[in-house]
């Protein structure tokens, strides 16, 4: 078989490293080395969790995993909110990075926040401002579906789902990323969009038709609710399998 593949799966805002529980199987059966951190504040570290935790945090616990594995030739993929911090893990170790895969994910330029890739965001972060912990941003709830719990509309997927789930830090929609590093724009980038039940009043910022390097941008799409490693991991397995 060709030389195994490095993928680093970062999850979003509110999850955890356990979101790719039905992915990273199906990479590892493939031969290839799979990493699914839980970024500071969540899973395994939700204890950390503090008005300080930031994207810069979130950015330093992937760095971290990198260099203390010295991994090279990493796919680095990020979902939702994630974007923003494969982002900025790519400004500083772009050398260690083959390609950026943002899975329905904030697509970023330099110095921006979460808020300006999604002015939704804000509204979150003055709906937490008036509680007993204004610092802390409560997951989404459970819509109707098609939308469900962050596209997630299985009962037992949504039962499962809920119990990972926990606050995010306002300060992770408030710093800015950092991609001035020339070396960052030549890493070749995919774009995969969960389409068909996007929920109203939230805008996706369309994708660059040129990526940072000058090539065509790659937009691929998936059927499916937000959290498609919940919902179509096989396919979605598929497709990073295909396009690295």
């Amino acid at each position: 078989m060709p030389n195994p593949t490095t993928y680093v799966l970062v999850h979003g805002a509110w999850h955890d490293g356990r979101s790719w529980n039905r992915v990273a199987p199906l990479l590892a059966a493939q031969g290839h080395r799979v990493f699914t951190p839980s970024l500071t504040g969540h899973g395994d570290k939700a204890h950390l969790l503090s008005p300080e935790v930031g994207l810069t945090t979130h950015v330093d616990d992937v760095v971290g995993l990198m260099l203390d594995h010295d991994l090279n030739d990493v796919v680095l993929v990020g979902h939702s909110y994630a974007g923003m911090v494969i982002s900025s893990v790519a400004n500083r170790v772009p050398e260690r990075i083959s390609r950026l895969v943002y899975l329905d994910a904030m697509v970023p330029t330099h110095g921006e926040n979460a808020v300006d890739v999604m002015p939704v965001t804000q509204i979150m972060i003055d709906g937490a401002a008036g509680s007993a912990h204004p610092w802390r941003i409560p997951p989404l709830p459970e819509f109707p579906a098609p939308l469900g719990l962050f596209g997630v509309t299985d009962p037992g997927d949504i039962a499962w789902l809920r119990s990972t789930l926990v606050d995010e830090s306002v300060l992770c929609f408030q710093q800015p990323t950092e991609m001035d590093n020339p070396a960052q724009a030549l890493i070749p980038r995919v774009h995969v969009l969960c389409v068909g039940s996007e929920p109203e009043g939230v805008t996706r910022r369309a994708v660059p038709q040129t990526q940072p390097n000058g090539e065509p941008s790659r937009v691929l799409e998936l059927e499916t609710g937000h959290d498609a490693m919940i919902t179509k991991p096989v396919e979605l397995s598929g497709l990073l399998l295909e396009n690295v």
